[in-house]
C-alpha cells in the first residue's frame, strides 16, 4: 500500500484527582470546547465530550499518527493548565493520573455518542465508580480494585 489510511473510534474516561475540585456546570461547555480543540491539534477528530462534575468521557477518531497515551496526556494535561486560569475555584485542580480508553465499532457510534450526551441523566441512576467498573468488565478489562481509585 502507498499510503496508510484509519479510522479509529476511541471512547475516554478520566475523572478528577481527589474529588477535591469540581467542574463546575457553567465551566462546563467552554471546557469541552478547550478539549475538542486540543483532540483537533492532535489531527484527530472530536464527536462528542460531555460528563459530570467529576469526570468527563471523549469520543474521537484518533489520528494514525499518535498513540492513545499522547493524546490523553495531552488532553489532560493541557486542560488542568487552561482550567485553573478561569478562576480560585480550580487553583487545586488536576486530572488522576489513569484514563480508561475503549475501541468503538462504527456500528456502535451513535450508541456511545447518544450515552455520552445523557451523562447527567445516566448518573442521577449510577455512580461513576460503578460506571467505571460496568465498563471495565464489559470490556474484558482486568483490575485491582486496590489501586483502581488511588
Amino acid at each position: 500500500m502507498s499510503q496508510s489510511l484509519s479510522k479509529l473510534y476511541i471512547h475516554a474516561i478520566f475523572h478528577v484527582k481527589y474529588n477535591e475540585s469540581f467542574i463546575r456546570t457553567e465551566d462546563e461547555e467552554e471546557l469541552y470546547r478547550y478539549i475538542g480543540g486540543i483532540i483537533g491539534l492532535s489531527k484527530s477528530i472530536p464527536i462528542m465530550i460531555n460528563g459530570t462534575d467529576n469526570h468527563i468521557h471523549v469520543l474521537c477518531i484518533m489520528s494514525k499518527n499518535i498513540p492513545l497515551a499522547k493524546l490523553l496526556e495531552d488532553i489532560k494535561s493541557n486542560s488542568s493548565r487552561w482550567i485553573k486560569i478561569l478562576d480560585s475555584h480550580y487553583r487545586d485542580f488536576s486530572w488522576q493520573g489513569g484514563y480508561a480508553g475503549y475501541s468503538v465499532s462504527q456500528s456502535k457510534v451513535e450508541v456511545v455518542k447518544k450515552y455520552i450526551e445523557n451523562q447527567k441523566e445516566h448518573h442521577k441512576k449510577q455512580t461513576f465508580q460503578e460506571e467505571y467498573i460496568q465498563f471495565l468488565e464489559e470490556n474484558g478489562v482486568e483490575y485491582n480494585l486496590d489501586f483502581l481509585w488511588t
